[in-house]
């Protein structure tokens, strides 16, 4: 029997035994329970794990679109703390998602910034939508500290003229 022609008491019997349908749950679960037409910007685990993404977080709160911040809440806290502190200054509406449809491993989301309505953005990648944030990865950190260990022997073992 279709929806049209189900009653409502019918209707109302079906939801209590195989709960209210979702439109689109699989898309619904990839961004942290909202609709892929809502997101401004994401940030997957594997992303999260690579640098901070703060500055990121801070600029499209800047843009004005999106004020409700999804986290992965089963991710631990100290991962995701940053970007609580973050929405939270801005002023932004942030919930913690830790129903265990929402997985932790690299390909998915930990953060997910969204607007109240349709917004159809795109790209909504972190590194597609801030590329000039993004850093090269752990070889240039290393090679940052390398530079700053130099940096402090030859100040330290060299004079001046040298």
């Amino acid at each position: 029997m279709t929806a049209e022609k189900k009653s409502a008491v019918e209707q109302r019997l079906d939801n209590g035994i195989y709960g209210t349908p979702q439109i689109k749950p699989d898309e619904q679960r990839r961004y942290l329970g909202t609709f892929r037409e809502r997101v401004c910007l994401t940030i997957s685990v594997a992303e999260l794990h690579e640098q901070s993404w703060v500055a990121a977080l801070a600029a499209e709160f800047k843009r004005g679109y999106g004020r409700l911040v999804f986290l992965n809440g089963n991710l631990p806290h100290e991962e995701i703390r940053p970007y609580v502190r973050a929405a939270a200054q801005a002023g932004a509406n942030f919930t913690m998602k830790t129903d265990p449809e929402f997985k932790t491993d690299p390909r998915s989301l930990a953060v997910v910034v969204a607007a109240k309505e349709a917004v159809y953005q795109s790209p909504v990648d972190v590194k597609k939508r801030y590329p000039q944030l993004a850093s090269s990865g752990p070889a240039t950190k290393a090679a940052t500290k390398n530079k700053q260990h130099g940096g402090f022997f030859h100040r330290l073992f060299h004079r001046e003229g040298q």
